[in-house]
């Protein structure tokens, strides 16, 4: 799971991967209370109320067709696998990689080096900023040409794009007109990650795959 936090108007977020999902249910199930009624709203969420009022609303991260029975038309969708497209960006690296479900099927991890800032003034100063400008622009033209590479090759399978890192660096790469396929595809939540490195983009489906959980007990009230 995704660490909780606070959410907005009371409750906590967190993210359970789909594999867990139906065991985290059931533990919800014993300490809250049999579920009394479960709904799907026309965004798709589904939302669950429990003996004791504790609500859920769960959001899948991809789109899914409601069943008869909705909590486990919805639990059965969010394990079907979905070929997703990741690209992590930060200041001197970035990795990008397709993953089927949780399986990596192609990456690439780079890197390019950055200055640090410097606390001289004057032309020094202005010097060091063009330059690290100039170091900034090659991330970015290196990191989209390593997206190009890597990921455009399978855009045309690819369901949905993750994006993580530098918010700013991650719309400069994907401006580059070679990546037009890949920017359209359907955007799923930001990814909350450190440096890029293959260890982290392993670990990136733990976060991009996970059902959303909005709970709010009754003490939250």
């Amino acid at each position: 799971m995704t660490p909780p936090r606070p959410a907005a108007g009371g409750g906590r977020v967190l993210g359970v991967v789909p594999e867990r999902l139906d065991r985290w249910l059931d533990g919800v199930a014993e300490r809250h209370g049999r579920f009394t009624d479960v709904r799907v709203d026309d965004d798709g969420a589904v939302r669950v109320d429990c003996a004791d009022t504790t609500t859920l609303t769960l959001t899948a991260p991809y789109e899914w067709a409601p069943g008869p029975a909705p909590l486990t038309a919805f639990t059965a969708a969010a394990r079907t696998p979905h070929r997703t497209a990741v690209l992590l960006v930060r200041r001197g690296r970035w990795a990008v990689g397709v993953f089927d479900g949780p399986q990596l099927v192609v990456s690439k991890v780079d890197a390019r080096q950055v200055q640090g800032r410097t606390a001289a003034g004057g032309w020094s100063q202005q010097r060091f900023a063009r330059r690290r400008g100039h170091q900034t622009d090659a991330v970015v033209s290196h990191a989209a040409d390593t997206a190009a590479r890597v990921l455009v090759p399978h855009a045309g399978s690819t369901e949905a794009l993750a994006t993580g890192g530098d918010k700013g660096l991650v719309a400069e790469v994907l401006a580059d007109p070679r990546l037009r396929a890949l920017a359209q595809l359907p955007r799923l939540a930001p990814l909350d990650v450190g440096e890029p490195t293959k260890a982290l983009l392993l670990e990136t489906p733990g976060q991009f795959r996970a059902v959303r959980v909005h709970i709010v007990e009754p003490a939250d009230r």
